[in-house]
């Protein structure tokens, strides 16, 4: 599904790697963002999860990476914070300079 979906819309060669809960225990298990670090060649020093639900923020909190919340999605600013989101962006437009710092 996820690959049809990049493909169909020219975006999959934007993606290093593809992770999904098909392959993995459900979140808020690290094991997606562990996986996609590995794959990428990166550090979870390094790694930013960006997600729209609390399931998305303990993820990365358990995974060592950093947690930015969006609150354009299925949970609120105060839910992403209390699930150990560091930074919640209100726009798209805002994640290029959070993920800059």
């Amino acid at each position: 599904g996820l690959r049809h979906v990049l493909e169909t819309h020219g975006l999959l060669d934007r993606f290093v790697t593809l992770q999904t809960a098909d392959r993995h225990p459900s979140k808020p298990h690290p094991a997606m963002v562990e996986l996609a670090i590995a794959e990428a060649g990166a550090a979870a020093e390094t790694t930013a999860m960006i997600g729209d639900t609390s399931f998305d923020m303990a993820m990365a909190v358990n995974a060592n990476v950093r947690a930015v919340g969006v609150d354009w999605g299925y949970h609120d600013e105060h839910e992403l914070i209390d699930a150990g989101a560091e930074i919640v962006a209100a726009k798209m437009s805002d994640l290029s300079g959070i993920l800059n710092k």
